[in-house]
């Protein structure tokens, strides 16, 4: 690819699950064995050779701005995407566009922590800035909150999989490459969410997609945080 990637990260959720932790904190910035949700993220992408990263806040999202600032101190260059309330992820991203670099881009939600290998995503982003595919996204077992899964995984192709039995669907990590077309018809600064694009791609099979099966965790309440918090200072001791 002529133009290297962009990786964002979505980080303008209120956090209503996590209050009251997230009435003076954003979701992204809470600890967890040591370190902000955010800045593992961080890490990871620039072992994967990401250099430049796009983050969007709402949500007390000058927080997020003044303890990562320009990124240099992680060894990457960072762009936010501000908005004054948050626009769900397709509507983020679509007003985040101008600042990405390349026509693929790998994304992941800002309020999950996965030691997923970002270098994985080299070959999707290849795949689809040559106008493979839409999106290739990272699926993971399904967990308890979420038993029923999302969508299926069937010979590397995502499927929407209304119709298939509960047992057979995986759940969508928030972990995902898209080409930039898949955002064509939205307009900046408008709330849009993400399944409709995805079930319209996956329609036209254009979503590859791949499990995962390593450590992956939705911290989307105070005792999932406690825990992972508790598991990783455990492993780091």
């Amino acid at each position: 690819m002529s133009v290297a990637p962009s990786a964002m990260i979505l980080a303008a959720g209120r956090g209503e699950r996590m209050r009251p932790l997230t009435d003076h904190t954003p979701k992204p910035l809470l600890h967890v064995g040591g370190k902000p949700l955010i800045v593992w993220h961080i890490e990871r992408l620039r072992a994967a050779g990401f250099r430049h990263v796009v983050i969007n806040h709402a949500h007390l999202g000058e927080q997020i701005e003044a303890a990562l600032g320009d990124g240099a101190a992680l060894g990457v260059a960072i762009d936010y995407s501000r908005e004054a309330s948050a626009l769900e992820t397709a509507g983020g991203i679509a007003t985040a566009l101008p600042l990405i670099r390349g026509e693929a881009f790998a994304v992941v939600n800002g309020d999950i922590y996965t030691d997923y290998d970002f270098g994985r995503l080299a070959e999707p982003l290849t795949w689809l800035a040559a106008g493979g595919d839409q999106a290739h996204l990272v699926m993971v077992d399904n967990p308890p909150q979420h038993p029923n899964g999302d969508f299926v995984l069937e010979d590397g192709r995502v499927k929407s999989g209304e119709q298939a039995a509960e047992s057979s669907r995986l759940t969508f990590s928030g972990i995902g490459v898209y080409r930039r077309a898949l955002f064509a018809d939205l307009r900046a600064g408008e709330k849009a969410p993400l399944a409709p694009l995805l079930r319209q791609a996956m329609d036209a099979a254009r979503v590859s997609g791949e499990h995962y099966s390593g450590r992956w965790t939705d911290v989307g309440t105070p005792a999932r945080l406690a825990a992972l918090d508790e598991e990783l200072r455990r492993h780091a001791a």
